[in-house]
This record gives structure tokens, C-alpha cells and sequence, in this order.
């Protein structure tokens, strides 16, 4: 879904990097198990993780934690597909975590060995891609939106989907997702249509907006929208909020605003991944990411929108306070979680980008 690009830390480390370099969790050895000469590895989106999280972890364990990287869901899946290849905890996005668990890819977890779970914020407990938390637990959250050049848009807020999608007033200044199925399922919330649908009427219109508006697009982008958009390559952009917010703190003339009709809502989750050497570690590892102390540590490096309410306390108030990271809920409202919809709708939407595309 969404390719996670080197986060530039340059502003981050000078603002708040002296008071975290010294953390330290002798307090999470009591009661950790020392099981010799394990490793646990997991698997992850790039620079998704703090700085010192898999060597506090082998502080308080003694367990090596090896990191190994995907590019995006799709990858993740595929390595899976055919069987677990030693993996114990995988990091997918929520519609992936539905479309795993439909083919019995992942194992449930056992909540017992979660006690960390009571930090999440109540409205990440129970999801509708995954009732209950059965198979997953919360990471991060993020939701799509519009990320944009202020100096472009004096005095004023592009707060629809319209101006990316159905205008020329900004032609060859705006970059569009080339993910299909997200682009498409925002396309459904600008015409008012279900975003979770897959009628092929709806699929058609919106490819027809489209190719009226490829004119218009400068680019679509690979998700590093944010780098075009502080590059100067673009005024106007779609991309997730938690982008945005990295370069906003380097370049005060970027802003972002999730427009009036609504968007999609992501969230990446922790999993254990059927057929993991271990299971246990796996949980250990996950209630772990969980903690207060470690998911600030965590949130402080990659700056995204934490679900982990303690971790959340932790912080300070330029990020707590921060509309881009946590946009109003009354906003947040008219946004959804995708769902996994069959691959005949996945063929579908990449067939229709490529008519857009080649338009």
C-alpha cells in the first residue's frame, strides 16, 4: 500500500534527540525471560521503528531482534504466500491483516500474554477490519489527505478532494498516488459513493474523472509525495498525514488538511505470522512495542499518530497538539478503514490506472 520512505531527522534529533539518547529499561528486566542464544525476526517497513527499540529489547531479554525490511503489502504477502520463511512478527496494513487472516496466514493471539493492550486508545481496540483484535494489534495510524504549498493558497484551504481531482486551476502543479486502490476508493468518497464497493459503475466513473483530469497531473507518485511537495516539484499533493508532518517540520510553507468529504484511514498492525518459530517471544516482543515508555520512544523517532494513548502522555505538546497528526474527530468521522475486497477488485482498479495512465 504505502512504501515508507528514510525519515530526514535532521530538525527531529536537534529539537528533542538529548532527552531520549539516554533512556534506558532496566525496569522492564524484571520478570523477562533470558532464553539463550534466540533470535526473534521481524519484519517491517523501513525506518518504522526508534532508534534504540531492538536494543532496549535485547536489554531487557537478551534476544537478538533481526529486522528485515518490505517495500509494501504486496511484498509482505507474497513472501508469505508460499509459507513462513522464519518470520515471528509482520507489520501489514489493515486490509492486509483482514486478507491474511481470510487464508489463515496468521495466528490469533493470545491477549493474556498482551497486558500492554490496556494503553491502546479505546477506539483502536475493537476494528472492523479485525473484531476484537483477534489477530492484530495497533502500530500506528494514519489517514490520506491533501498536503499543500500555503505561500500557493493565500488565505485559503483546498478542503476538497476536487482540487486534485476535478480542477485545472493548479494543472501541472498536482501528484496523485499511484497506489490504484487507494486512488480509486478517494476518487468514491469525492462522487459520494461507498468507498468499500466494488460495483464496476462506480469504478468506471471514476476512471472517466480521471482521464479528464490526467491532463491536469503533473505525476503520480510512489508515496514520497512529502519530498516532492518540499522539493518544490508540486504545490498540491495526495499523501498520508504522518508524511506530511515530517517535512512540515522543516519547511513552514507546507501544511495538510483531509478534505470535507472525507478519506481513508490506514493502520499498519503487529502480527505473528502463521507458523512462527517463536510464538511466545513473538507476544512478549509485541506487548514490548506496547509499553509507554517504548512506544514514545518509537512515535518520538518516526513522528506518526501512535494509538497507544500512554505512549501518547508521553510526549510533548507540539505533537500531541499537532492538527496534521491528529486531525479533528470530527473529521475523522467521515473517514474509513479499507477493506480487502477480492483480488478481482484489485485486478480491476490496476487495470483502470492503466487506462488512466495511458490516457
Amino acid at each position: 500500500m504505502h512504501v515508507r520512505k528514510p525519515v530526514s531527522r535532521r530538525s527531529l534529533l536537534a529539537q528533542t534527540g538529548a532527552a531520549w539518547v539516554g533512556l534506558t529499561f532496566t525496569w522492564l528486566l524484571e520478570g523477562c525471560t533470558q532464553p539463550e542464544g534466540k533470535r526473534l525476526n521481524f519484519y517491517n517497513w523501513d525506518t518504522y521503528i526508534g532508534d534504540t527499540t531492538l536494543a532496549d529489547f535485547k536489554k531487557a531479554t537478551g534476544v537478538d531482534v533481526h529486522m528485515s525490511l518490505f517495500a509494501n503489502n504486496d511484498e509482505l504477502f507474497a513472501k508469505l504466500r508460499g509459507g513462513n520463511q522464519g518470520f515471528d512478527v509482520i507489520v501489514p496494513s489493515n486490509d492486509f491483516v483482514e486478507r491474511m487472516a481470510q487464508v489463515g496466514m496468521l495466528l490469533p493471539l493470545d491477549h493474556s500474554k498482551i497486558p500492554n493492550f490496556a494503553n491502546i486508545e479505546p477506539d483502536f481496540r475493537d476494528v472492523p477490519f479485525d473484531r476484537g483484535r483477534r489477530y492484530s494489534m495497533p502500530y500506528t495510524w494514519l489517514v490520506l489527505g491533501i498536503g499543500f504549498r500555503k505561500s500557493v493558497f493565500p488565505g485559503f484551504v483546498p478542503d476538497s478532494w476536487k482540487y486534485v481531482f476535478d480542477s485545472d486551476k493548479y494543472k501541472g502543479r498536482i501528484g496523485l498516488f499511484s497506489e490504484s486502490a487507494d486512488t480509486f476508493r478517494l476518487v468514491y468518497k469525492y462522487l459520494g459513493f461507498p468507498m468499500n464497493s466494488t460495483d464496476p459503475r462506480y469504478l468506471r466513473a471514476a476512471t472517466d474523472l480521471l482521464i479528464r483530469q490526467k491532463p491536469n497531473i503533473l505525476l503520480f507518485h510512489d508515496d514520497d509525495g512529502q519530498s516532492l511537495l518540499e522539493a518544490g516539484d508540486i504545490d498540491i499533493v495526495v499523501e498520508y498525514n504522518g508524511d506530511v508532518a515530517q517535512v512540515m517540520m522543516e519547511d513552514p510553507d507546507l501544511n495538510f488538511v483531509v478534505p470535507r468529504e472525507g478519506s481513508e484511514l490506514t493502520s499498519d498492525c503487529l502480527c505473528i505470522p502463521t507458523g512462527a518459530p517463536n510464538p511466545d517471544l513473538a507476544h512478549e516482543f509485541i506487548n514490548f512495542l506496547l509499553d509507554a515508555h517504548v512506544g514514545a520512544g518509537i512515535t518520538n523517532t518516526i513522528r506518526y499518530p501512535t494509538p497507544n494513548m500512554a505512549a501518547a502522555r508521553l510526549m510533548d505538546d507540539a505533537y500531541r497538539n499537532n492538527p496534521v497528526i491528529f486531525p479533528p474527530k470530527a473529521i475523522l468521522a467521515r473517514c474509513e478503514y479499507a477493506h480487502y475486497l477480492g483480488d478481482a477488485f484489485a485486478h480491476a482498479t490496476e487495470d483502470a490506472m492503466t487506462e488512466v495512465r495511458a490516457a
